[in-house]
């Protein structure tokens, strides 16, 4: 097929790429080492490349020849490697042993710089030229927190909006937001812009023994919308799991007969909305938007009703016959709430306060909370990306993978929220990794553009490749082959080529 001339720059990916070192294995396909792999596309043509990332944990696993950092699902010990790890902090008397830096969910852009993120307090520079590992940068020693996101926000201004877990101080545990500038004012070049990191609020945990995990946050032109859901961490349990050898994510425990509460932080008092909004137990990965309509905020994700995903990546349960063996028990569904923040304080008890076109309710009870319901988008997808220059404004597209009853998605989709259509796209025995649209420089409309995604084949005999397809007709443009296997990945960015720094820089 043919390229657009337009398409300059490098499709960045990250994810776990070995689950075996030495005699030793990992237990869960998200714990293994992270493995970067980058397509760039350059006058029409694409070149791939693929590297380990070097993290101290890399390092340390690969001299002893065996797993010896812990990861989520495996808990590796003892560890020859704890001295050039930072010492473990105490809680509640008890030790949680440092946390990894195998940073393998995805890439973060910080000014001109790339990151490679996890959910853990560390992140690594990366070249996303060369693929060379840099830097290692540790969020606590500029802010309180123990666990981060992956899936960070950036605003027009190129600040990066994120939030972690501060699980530090004694009984206070609680959700931070910050933020990080883009560069640094002044003629120092030179300084960390996690310096000038600075904290936008921080939303007490309801439990202080329990916090809420969560994998992406949402932003609205106004709003912060975070959704702390029953899905939690047992910090005690965790703070023994080192000594009690088990896993850390034997600690997180979906408890379905709690609430799901909605928190909605205004940008500019730091304050967070006083009404309390909830609705059923769920457990949620990904957010896909969110923005504000007529005093209400509406947004979309895609919710569990259970934990099974996470489940379903144990190594012991992705088998050769995963199609047929491997069932999820609940299906990713797309759900849209809508969320009245300004409303008749005098409306009757029982009464649906949304006031726009919706299915999607939110009722008033005795105590004054608010019981929100969903409206279903559609079932079955999943790893959502949009135009992210409609990102907290009111959108149309979602472009996610299709999964159905295996956690492995076969197809990818384009899914417009306002008429319900879904435009598909698959091949046999391929498996599409998250897709990532990259407007057409010239785009009119939010669909002007491309989609990009890597296909692996479970089919050994054929080759894995690089889909490009037309974002509007979801028509295939061209694919590049590539000779080498390639790895399932989970997220990753467009760098365009102008973001990119020549090597001179």
């Amino acid at each position: 097929g043919q390229l657009p001339t337009w398409l300059q720059g490098i499709l960045l990916r990250n994810g776990p790429g070995m689950h075996t070192i030495g005699d030793t294995k990992y237990n869960h396909w998200f714990d293994g080492l992270a493995l970067l792999h980058s397509f760039t596309f350059k006058n029409g043509e694409v070149y791939y490349r693929s590297k380990y990332l070097r993290s101290d944990t890399y390092n340390c696993n690969i001299e002893a020849n065996r797993i010896v950092v812990s990861e989520f699902g495996t808990m590796a010990y003892p560890d020859p490697c704890k001295n050039i790890f930072a010492k473990a902090f105490s809680y509640l008397s008890h030790v949680i042993p440092e946390f990894t830096d195998n940073c393998l969910i995805n890439i973060m852009k910080t000014g001109d710089d790339f990151y490679a993120t996890s959910e853990t307090n560390f992140i690594r520079k990366i070249n996303p030229q060369t693929l060379e590992t840099l830097e290692k940068v540790d969020y606590s020693k500029y802010i309180a927190v123990n666990v981060t996101t992956s899936h960070p926000h950036y605003d027009s201004a190129g600040n990066i909006l994120n939030m972690g877990t501060s699980i530090v101080d004694k009984g206070k545990t609680k959700y931070i937001m910050f933020k990080i500038p883009p560069s640094v004012p002044g003629k120092k070049k030179k300084k960390s812009c996690f310096k000038h990191l600075e904290v936008v609020c921080s939303i007490s945990s309801s439990s202080l023994l329990h916090p809420s995990y969560y994998h992406s946050f949402g932003i609205t032109e106004n709003y912060i919308v975070f959704i702390e859901q029953p899905f939690k961490l047992d910090i005690v349990k965790m703070a023994t799991a080192y000594i009690r050898g088990v896993n850390w994510a034997s600690c997180l425990a979906y408890h379905k007969e709690d609430k799901t509460w909605f928190h909605f932080v205004d940008k500019k008092t730091k304050k967070e909305v006083s009404t309390k909004f909830y609705t059923d137990a769920m457990v949620l990965f990904h957010h896909v938007n969110a923005y504000e309509e007529d005093g209400h905020i509406i947004f979309d994700i895609i919710a569990h009703t259970d934990n099974s995903l996470y489940e379903m990546f144990y190594l012991k349960n992705l088998s050769e016959d995963l199609e047929e063996n491997n069932k999820l028990t609940s299906i990713p569904t797309c759900k849209r709430f809508v969320v009245p923040l300004q409303y008749d304080k005098d409306a009757e008890v029982g009464s649906n306060l949304v006031t726009l076109p919706s299915t999607a309710t939110a009722v008033k009870e005795k105590d004054g909370s608010i019981y929100c319901q969903p409206e279903v988008l559609c079932e079955g997808i999943e790893l959502p990306r949009i135009n992210y220059d409609y990102n907290g404004k009111k959108y149309k597209y979602v472009f996610a993978t299709e999964v159905q009853w295996s956690p492995v998605p076969t197809k990818i989709v384009k899914f417009n929220v306002q008429t319900k259509e879904m435009l598909h796209w698959g091949e046999d025995h391929g498996w599409p990794s998250e897709p990532i649209f990259v407007p057409s420089p010239d785009a009119r409309e939010e669909d002007d553009g491309i989609v990009l995604t890597c296909v692996v084949m479970s089919d050994p005999k054929e080759a894995p490749f690089l889909l490009v397809l037309d974002a509007k007709t979801f028509k295939e443009l061209g694919r590049a082959t590539v000779d080498v296997e390639m790895h399932l990945d989970l997220h990753g960015m467009f760098i365009p080529e102008k973001d990119l720094k020549t090597e001179t820089e």
